[in-house]
């Protein structure tokens, strides 16, 4: 099902692209002034699909005004089907016929050199926006079960695990992400990381398993919000799927042998 939304027809050339040199990664952010208005037509998230592969996309279980008006119908489209899109693919072709073609991604995060910056941008990109898509959800929620006694437990309250996840994002300096993990412990950590990288890879910060991350690459807002971060940071954190961010942490817990 295709829908029109009524736009300035350059709003196109918002549309941020990643390229991975062998030396750099560079992300383009162009903002023209407006011109004209034209429709642009918005499809549906069931109608893309990446190249064959050893890797899928994940299905959007809601279409793209799912999470309108804090995120809207095309920055979702465009995140989705262009950036998500474009990672996987480029992710699988970097994979074939390596010793990770058919490795769990898990395990390609953990024991790729970080030196390979191809296939380090896209399997970060295609695992972080695989994470991403699953934990968003049209309905605003709050944590509950065991994820919900860890964070009374270890931030002391839902609120302040609130605040300092916000705080973190606020401060992250450029391009990147920020993390709710579980450390090789078993606890509950806020963690960074720039560009595509994530606590899985071998330069974490805080290595741990990711159940939450926010997507803080302009390609995730700028549409929406521009330069007011901290609104779409707001806008994010209306709609995480705590029941997915709690099955991630149980999951997890059983990875460290904590349940």
């Amino acid at each position: 099902m295709k829908k029109n939304v009524v736009l300035f027809s350059t709003l196109t050339s918002f549309l941020l692209l990643f390229s991975c040199k062998e030396d750099k990664l560079v992300e383009v952010v162009e903002v023209p002034l407006p011109t004209k208005e034209e429709k642009i037509t918005i499809g549906s998230p069931n109608d893309v699909k990446a190249d064959p592969g050893s890797f899928e996309m994940t299905k959007l279980p809601f279409n793209y005004d799912g999470l309108a008006p804090d995120i809207r119908t095309l920055t979702l489209e465009t995140h989705y089907s262009k950036h998500y899109l474009s990672y996987t693919n480029a992710f699988n072709k970097e994979i074939v016929s390596t010793e990770f073609e058919n490795m769990p991604i898990e395990d390609i995060l953990k024991k790729m050199p970080l030196t390979n910056l191809k296939l380090r941008q896209n399997a970060g990109g295609y695992y972080n926006h695989t994470l991403y898509f699953n934990i968003l959800t049209p309905k605003e929620q709050t944590p509950k079960d065991t994820l919900a006694g860890s964070i009374n437990k270890e931030f002391g309250s839902f609120n302040n695990l609130t605040n300092q996840f916000k705080a973190q994002s606020e401060k992250q300096f450029g391009s990147g992400w920020v993390w709710l993990v579980v450390d090789r412990y078993g606890k509950l950590q806020i963690t960074t990381t720039d560009n595509q990288d994530n606590p899985l890879m071998k330069n974490a910060l805080i290595p741990g398993t990711p159940i939450m991350g926010i997507d803080l690459w302009e390609h995730a807002y700028y549409l929406d919000y521009q330069n007011r971060k901290g609104s779409y940071i707001d806008a994010f954190y209306n709609h995480i799927n705590w029941e997915k961010v709690n099955e991630y942490y149980v999951e997890a817990l059983k990875k460290v042998k904590k349940v």
